[in-house]
């Protein structure tokens, strides 16, 4: 099989495998919501799960970037069997690493609570405490899941790793509807924890079909440590400035009404969830051709390809937020007030989603236009614009808190995402001059007409919808949430045919190509 198929196939499994990964996470907020609300009790629930993923993130998450590399240099030289050992290092260094800081966290847990959410009030705080207590351990094993995962993706092994995600999931939701109604919180806690020892647990297998066997090894010395190590700094001090934007809205939210942690978290959830189906499945495709592109010097045609990427992403994401902007209500309603969801905390919820929807078109750019850079081996410039995005986001969130509350924090965020996205694009102008051509800014401004028309349409409708299904419960707001939201589609493609926008003439061609299929052949 060709190179190009292997990739094709692998890239086929892992997106189909992350989407049922995002739908199961998506239903772990729901299970976590239908038993806990948006109350402190979440709120203490987020804090404490996100001590320990927010060192994953940084540290965890800059050494899966470099397993496969220094592992695939060792297998071109000839050496797997040193690469193995040299990864058994590795993993004793994990281990032994975050199970120090484990047990020094458990000790310290009321004051990791305190820095990272201050505001808390004192039985929420206790709460949090408790519950980070219980969680820490996930370090260790989301630590082994995410070298595990580097060194089957290295020996082309991509199912198993892209499902080990899906299993944590499936065991918090199960947690959450059984050990949470039977212990509370705690239950949910300790089964979140199991759920990470699955996901590393179910790769050891494979794992061992690859030829791993591990074996006890400090061997400090070897270049290759030294080499992991070396690389992981870098990319974890860039990998922190992503999590700053998660830390700032946690520690200002902490000081606002009990549940406006959760709320900005459940909102969260609902703007990645457009982005993690399509955005990063374009960012994905398109990024080894812009390499290629860039490493042959052929700059108009990478030019060309990443607008032409920036444009679809865009043509997406703007109508996609338009829409949850419009819809919030509605559609938060219809997913998760239910159980101890009640209406206060759709309210606060809808207000978050909101203020995040306007961001989300800067959030679907910034991908792109961060592939831009890395594509000419230029990782600095993105690292030095977001320690700008920060500061601004920071400065925004400080003004906004007072007037907006937490909804001032999701405002900030989108503020300093669309920041972003201009200085990404203007930074970039100048690496491929050209790019930004009068056409691209003509785009711009039909794709907006285009959205206001959509987002006119789908607020008549909603309302519209509203009064005619309001006695039918969960099933009418289902079907008005279903008819607003093909409503906004008829309305967005009918304003991309009447604008005559160059996407029109794209769909017009795959609409007859596959119309074309569904005619019958003459016998």
């Amino acid at each position: 099989m060709s190179t190009g198929r292997i990739i094709a196939r692998a890239a086929l499994v892992v997106a189909v495998i992350n989407l049922l990964s995002r739908i199961l996470g998506f239903v772990r907020e729901q299970a976590i919501a239908y038993m806990f609300g948006a109350t402190s009790t979440t709120d203490a629930y987020v804090v404490a799960f996100n001590i320990p993923y927010t060192v994953f993130a940084i540290i965890i998450g800059a050494l899966a970037v470099v397993v496969i590399p220094v592992f695939n240099e060792y297998v071109a030289k000839g050496q797997k069997e040193e690469a193995w050992r040299l990864f058994n290092t590795v993993i004793t260094l994990v281990v032994l690493i975050f199970a120090a800081f484990t047990a020094v966290g458990i000790f310290a847990a009321p004051l990791l609570v305190k820095l990272t959410a201050p505001g808390l009030d004192p039985g929420t705080a206790a709460l949090a405490a408790r519950l980070t207590a219980i969680m820490l351990p996930i370090l260790i094993f989301y630590g082994l899941a995410t070298v595990f995962q580097g060194l089957l993706n290295a020996n082309q092994v991509f199912a198993i790793p892209a499902l080990s995600t899906s299993v944590t999931n499936v065991v918090i939701i199960a947690s959450a509807l059984t050990l949470g109604g039977w212990y509370g919180v705690e239950g949910l806690a300790a089964g979140t924890v199991v759920g990470f020892i699955l996901a590393a647990l179910i790769q050891v297998p494979k794992l061992k079909q690859q030829g791993f066997r591990y074996k006890f090894s400090t061997d400090w010395r070897h270049p290759g440590v030294r080499k992991v190590l070396y690389l992981v700094m870098p990319v974890a001090i860039g990998t922190s400035l992503n999590q700053i934007y998660l830390i700032i809205d946690r520690i200002l939210a902490s000081g606002l009404a009990a549940g406006s942690i959760s709320a900005l978290n459940y909102a969260n959830r609902l703007i990645l969830m457009p982005i993690g189906f399509f955005v990063l499945a374009v960012g994905t495709a398109f990024y080894p051709t812009i390499t290629r592109l860039a490493a042959e010097k052929k700059q108009r045609e990478l030019s060309e390809t990443v607008v032409g990427a920036f444009r679809l992403v865009t043509l997406f994401a703007l109508p996609a937020g338009v829409g949850l902007l419009v819809l919030a209500t509605p559609i938060i309603q219809l997913l998760f007030e239910h159980g101890k969801f009640d209406a206060r905390a759709t309210e606060m919820t809808a207000i978050a989603l909101v203020f995040y929807s306007i961001g989300l078109v800067g959030q679907a750019a910034n991908i792109i236009l961060t592939r831009g850079f890395y594509a000419q081996q230029d990782t600095k410039t993105p690292v030095k614009l977001m320690a700008v995005t920060v500061v601004v986001n920071l400065i925004f969130s400080l003004l906004l808190i007072g007037p907006l509350k937490h909804g001032g924090l999701a405002l900030a965020n989108s503020i300093a995402s669309l920041l972003n996205t201009v200085m990404l694009s203007y930074y970039l102008n100048k690496r491929i001059p050209g790019m930004w051509e009068a056409k691209l800014f003509k785009f711009l401004g039909q794709i907006s007409l285009a959205s206001a028309a959509m987002a006119a349409g789908v607020w008549g409708m909603n309302h519209l919808a509203a009064g005619l299904l309001g006695g039918l419960g969960t099933l009418g707001l289902a079907l008005q949430v279903a008819a607003s939201i093909i409503g906004g589609v008829v309305i967005l493609l009918l304003s991309v045919f009447l604008l005559r926008m160059e996407e029109a003439n794209l769909m017009a061609r795959y609409a007859a190509k596959w119309m074309g299929r569904l005619r019958p052949s003459k016998s």
